[in-house]
């Protein structure tokens, strides 16, 4: 058994990047587990005919439907995990976010505590991510305390020219908060970063933000190609130790705390496939709550053409409108967000129309605006992730569909009017991960929760759950700025209650 250190993070993600980053400083020795390795920089991390055609980048994996039917999830696995694809969108949940709020089909509870609590959070996150951005566009924006570190990424003509339409129509378009330098993206080559890898390029992710910081301090370590396979418990509940697999060889680690940060599937499965005569169903899972509330955002690509419009845009993804995100614009129940996606070309198109040539694709394309509608998924326990021996199982009990599909019909209409007569939408689904979360939820009561309001394990006082899995809600908005967040309240709650000599 190697030499332990005081804190193993299990994952380099959004959470597990940002809990080390609130470390760092504390002086504690910090191992960080990744089950994959580093994006080299290569050809395919631009090539959009790789990435969408030829799917290079997704990992060879199957998941498996509760009849059996398997499917390729989409998940990644590397360092910085999904955010090194991510949209770089980073926005605060809304106030109204950390209450009960009532939906068309359910309520989504309230949080063990509310905004204000995450608010200076919410600040030191934007700093740590470099957001860029403005205040003051969005009614539904919740109040800062600081402004954003950085102006908001310039907006492109064709995509501004959309922008003063919808203003003119009654809509509150506001630039999207974002983590992104776009000079350097654009120098590597002319393409959107939504959707496509960052090796350093520009992109504010997982790794290149919060790792960067955390791995200035010689007290903090990276390990890839480690594969945590279980934990083990002690008699009083706490983690004993960490068995993981790294270059063919399985080893053991005894930290004195252990934060897992594997994602919300991950993480979940690790705790059910940790269990034990102790804990018979799974670690953390008194509450029987460990792999259930899975969340993945209703979610669809709308894209608008018009003869007259010519989009020469490259990126394209600087604003959004959140005019139905706390009610459906006449007293209704909410309905989500909406958002540039990156820009969508033919190469793009093509992997979705495989027999359309790329030539007319790319024709079609440059009269289109593309967006995405997002509405939340409200948590219900009969969504969940389990495990079958070597099998991850997923039945995601889809909740809040029909507010999903006003919303996009909102956004046709609305399209229509600015002047766009054709308007196409298609749903994502399961094999395209759309902020999954909730696996894990923080609460109040260890009855209902796996976790306290800071991540910790009730049934193992050694034992934290830093990523999306702890979110008790999806919201409707990209949750890495909230992940991020917490993620740095937690570590503060370790450094002065857990981390005393």
């Amino acid at each position: 058994m190697e030499k332990s250190p005081d804190i193993v993070i299990i994952g380099s993600g959004i959470g597990g990047a940002t809990v080390a980053a609130g470390l760092a400083a504390s002086g504690a020795d910090i191992l960080i587990l990744e089950a994959g390795d580093h994006i080299p920089d290569q050809p395919e991390n631009r090539d959009q005919r790789a990435i969408f055609q030829r799917g290079h980048f997704r990992p060879k994996e199957t998941w498996f439907e509760t009849d059996g039917t398997g499917f390729n999830p989409g998940n990644y696995y590397n360092v910085g995990g999904n955010s090194k694809f991510y949209g770089s969108v980073l926005s605060r949940y809304r106030r109204e976010d950390f209450a009960a709020l009532k939906h068309r089909e359910g309520v989504s509870p309230a949080w063990p505590f509310a905004y204000e609590e995450l608010e200076a959070w919410y600040t030191q996150a934007e700093q740590l991510y470099k957001v860029r951005g403005t205040l003051g566009q969005d009614p539904t924006e919740p109040a800062h305390s600081a402004d954003y570190p950085f102006k908001p990424v310039p907006e492109e003509a064709p995509i501004a020219q959309v922008r003063a339409k919808l203003l003119k129509a009654g809509l509150h378009p506001f630039s999207l908060p974002l983590g992104i330098d776009i000079d350097r993206w654009i120098a590597k080559a002319k393409t959107p970063w939504d959707a496509h890898p960052n090796s350093d390029d520009g992109k504010m992710d997982a790794e290149t933000a919060a790792l960067k910081v955390a791995l200035a301090y010689q007290n903090v370590r990276l390990q890839t190609r480690s594969r945590v396979i279980r934990l083990d418990t002690q008699a009083d509940g706490r983690i004993s130790s960490i068995l993981y697999e790294s270059h063919g060889e399985t080893k053991r680690l005894t930290p004195k705390l252990t934060i897992l940060s594997a994602g919300a599937v991950q993480s979940a499965v690790l705790l059910l496939r940790s269990a034990n005569a102790a804990f018979p169903t799974g670690l953390a899972n008194q509450s029987d709550q460990v792999g259930r509330n899975f969340m993945n955002h209703n979610s669809s690509a709308v894209i608008a053409m018009a003869p007259w419009f010519r989009n020469d845009a490259v990126y394209q993804k600087t604003f959004g409108f959140n005019d139905f995100y706390l009610s459906d614009g006449n007293g209704g129940p909410p309905l989500g967000n909406v958002q540039l996606l990156g820009r969508v070309t033919g190469k793009i198109l093509k992997a979705q129309m495989p027999r359309v040539p790329e030539w007319l694709l790319d024709q079609m394309s440059a009269h289109a605006i593309d967006f995405y509608a997002m509405s939340e998924d409200v948590p219900h326990p009969e969504s969940r992730i389990m495990v079958d021996g070597d099998r991850i199982v997923l039945q995601w009990h889809r909740t809040n569909w029909q507010a999903h599909l006003d919303l996009v019909a909102k956004l046709k209409s609305i399209l229509r009017t600015i002047g766009f007569p054709i308007v196409l939408s298609r749903p994502f689904d399961k094999r395209t991960p759309s902020h999954q979360c909730g696996t894990i939820r923080m609460g109040n009561d260890p009855a209902t929760a796996p976790l306290d309001a800071f991540c910790r394990a009730y049934a193992h006082d050694n034992l934290f759950v830093v990523d999306a899995a702890c979110l008790p809600t999806s919201a409707a908005v990209n949750p890495a700025l909230t992940i991020a967040a917490q993620a740095l309240r937690v570590a503060s709650r370790i450094r002065t209650e857990h981390l005393r000599s």
